[in-house]
């Protein structure tokens, strides 16, 4: 049986809204990944989506949350999750180590196309895994679960980054907006920086020569991915794929809240949806120890709380999770 895999530390972690699927898509993924696994299992008893499995795990090293939730929303390509096989992740100082007489870059391309084969058994493919000009092995695919997925085979000599990118698409309405998302949500987190910017140049029409072919960014400490796509997907952000932003005290719940909820109507349980359509939780890092305690009783009114609330109110959760 493999450990529990520790905690990490991240502000920002992404939340994967399943129907009835999370814990089996969960073990799916980690078994794909190094330095995966389930950290945390917990039945929320009477929502409006009746019980719920809320699953903690971690990816390469990197947090996730996951919930069996119901039909309400489903998973497209507008967000993803970009997969560096970076050749110095296998080499041999790394926890993935090259077999016998493997170079780190095989290595790599070898855990990349075997990764490949997984995910699209059952899904399907959206770009072909091939040579490109900016990768000698690129492929993007949706799995058989719908969640969406870029392997990419990464320059070692290229600026470092985590296994495991967020990648927001920009279409629809957003299309054009990358760029101003960027400098928006940079402005709002700490530890925060812009990294690569490529945009579409002359004669790449239907996109606009100037908004944004690629770019990543890096927000509380973690890196995401976006681009603009003026090409008709039909697709945009929606709540199957949201952030969760952990947070220390009301003052900080209270400065996410402010500056990002732009829908006050879906306001609910800590959930809002910004300027573009993107979903965030604003929860506090209390919400982890009152979720995972063993008292059925404390779990119940917790839960039956936070239900009720739009922005959460750390001071009336401790209260419900005391039974005070």
């Amino acid at each position: 049986m493999t450990p529990p895999a520790q905690e990490t530390a991240q502000k920002i972690v992404p939340h994967l809204w399943f129907d009835q699927e999370a814990l089996e898509a969960v073990h799916f993924y980690t078994s794909l990944f190094p330095q995966s696994a389930v950290t945390h299992v917990v039945t929320l008893r009477d929502t409006p989506s009746g019980d719920c499995d809320a699953v903690s795990f971690q990816l390469w090293g990197q947090r996730f949350e996951a919930i069996n939730a119901g039909p309400l929303f489903r998973f497209n390509p507008s967000i993803s999750f970009m997969v560096n096989f970076d050749p110095l992740f296998f080499g041999p100082s790394s926890a993935q180590t090259a077999s016998h007489g493997e170079s780190p870059k095989e290595a790599a391309k070898a855990r990349l196309l075997a990764t490949w084969e997984e995910l699209s058994a059952g899904g399907t493919v959206l770009i072909p895994l091939d040579r490109y000009p900016f990768s000698e092995c690129y492929g993007w695919v949706q799995d058989r679960y719908g969640l969406s997925w870029q392997l990419i085979l990464t320059d070692p000599e290229g600026s470092p980054r985590p296994p495991i990118v967020p990648f927001l698409l920009f279409t629809g309405a957003n299309y054009g907006q990358a760029e101003e998302a960027m400098d928006f949500y940079r402005s709002i987190f700490p530890d925060s920086r812009q990294g690569s910017l490529v945009r579409y140049g002359p004669g790449q029409e239907p996109n606009r020569e100037g908004t944004v072919m690629f770019a990543d960014f890096m927000l509380a400490g973690s890196w995401f991915a976006a681009m603009d796509s003026a090409e008709d997907h039909g697709f945009t952000f929606n709540e199957a794929i949201s952030f969760m932003v952990y947070c220390q005290d009301q003052a900080e719940i209270d400065h996410y809240w402010e500056r990002l909820s732009a829908v006050p109507e879906v306001e609910q349980c800590g959930w809002l949806k910004d300027r573009y359509g993107l979903s965030w939780q604003i929860v506090p890092t209390a919400m982890d120890r009152m979720m995972q305690d063993p008292d059925p009783e404390k779990l119940a009114r917790v839960t039956q709380a936070f239900l009720a609330m739009k922005k959460l109110d750390i001071a009336a959760l401790e209260k419900a999770y005391r039974g005070a």
